[in-house]
């Protein structure tokens, strides 16, 4: 009579870490390579197996108990779906080394995968920031079109700075003029006086013929005579 498997057939050859729960029951840790030197990028996951009396001729009832990181709920099943069908495909044989095994090539797999995934994401990331300094540094293409723009916008300018310059010069020249060549240059200011004693109240009255012959007049020389004596 067959009281169970036996200890020889059923007890897994090489595991990180199993632990004997009951008669035939076993729950063994699997990590992917180099798990314990970057946990942040690798995967773990913890196995129960549980052996039937007429093992290996009948699967093992697999469970996973801790779901590995870093894999979604579709993954854990995949990942349960392959150990299943490894079981399957040895039945007859001692199995859960195999299955253990086949388990942790799954988990390198898939880290591999993930690490690819990571670099490809950094990899896009560094093209989009290349890019985006190439388009700031290049800047916009100049086309006939955009240069006809710019130059009309250009010269406008320039004229308006030419003006705002002139204007500037000619207040300057305007501050240093003798009183000749104020009059001169402004024909309202021989009216200025006349303004401020009509606005005192005093009835003038001009004879504009005195001014006609201004022009005539050496200003500066007799300003200078006066100055003298």
């Amino acid at each position: 009579m067959n009281k169970g498997p036996s200890k020889a057939k059923m007890g897994p050859q090489k595991s990180e870490a199993h632990k004997v729960v009951g008669p035939g029951q076993f729950q063994i840790t699997v990590k992917s390579q180099d798990y314990d030197l970057a946990p942040e990028n690798g995967c773990r996951c913890l196995l129960a197996i549980s052996c039937p009396e007429r093992y290996p001729d009948e699967v093992p009832q697999l469970e996973i108990l801790e779901e590995p990181e870093n894999c979604t709920p579709l993954e854990v099943e995949q990942l349960m779906e392959m150990m299943q069908a490894e079981a399957e495909a040895n039945v007859g044989m001692v199995m859960i080394f195999t299955i253990v095994s086949a388990a942790g090539e799954w988990l390198n797999c898939h880290c591999d995968e993930l690490q690819r995934r990571k670099e490809e994401e950094a990899e896009r990331i560094k093209r989009e920031v290349e890019e985006a300094e190439r388009k700031r540094f290049e800047g916009t293409r100049v086309t006939v079109e955009s240069f006809l723009v710019w130059k009309e916008n250009f010269e406008r300018e320039m004229n308006a700075l030419r003006a705002e310059k002139a204007r500037q010069l000619e207040a300057a020249r305007r501050s240093k003029l003798s009183g000749r060549e104020l009059f001169q240059k402004d024909n309202t200011l021989d009216n200025s006086d006349i303004k401020f004693l009509e606005d005192a109240g005093e009835d003038v009255k001009v004879d504009e013929s005195l001014f006609q012959d201004l022009d005539d007049l050496d200003l500066d020389d007799e300003l200078a005579e006066l100055s003298d004596s």
